[in-house]
């Protein structure tokens, strides 16, 4: 599903979308909230839920890499690569 069409969703059926057909690439807390990284064909979702919590409390969308960094912050590559 084309970023276009996904922001015109709820954000129940966003999160079911990234559920069935997005990929999971990350989870890490903040403020208190759990979040998780998903791509999904020409963007990312940043999805925010209150830790303990399956309700999602909203969805980030964003379509450049450049976002990323706050994710690729908390990755540790072995020293070996």
């Amino acid at each position: 599903m084309k970023f276009a069409v996904f922001t015109k969703l709820t954000l129940g059926q966003q999160a079911e979308v990234l559920r069935c057909a997005g990929h999971h690439l990350a989870d890490r807390v903040e403020h208190g909230c759990r979040l998780q990284l998903w791509a999904l064909e020409d963007f990312y979702a940043e999805v925010w839920r209150l830790a303990g919590e399956e309700r999602v409390l909203f969805i980030n969308l964003f379509q450049k890499p450049a976002l990323l960094q706050c994710w690729l912050d908390g990755v540790q590559l072995p020293e070996e690569l």
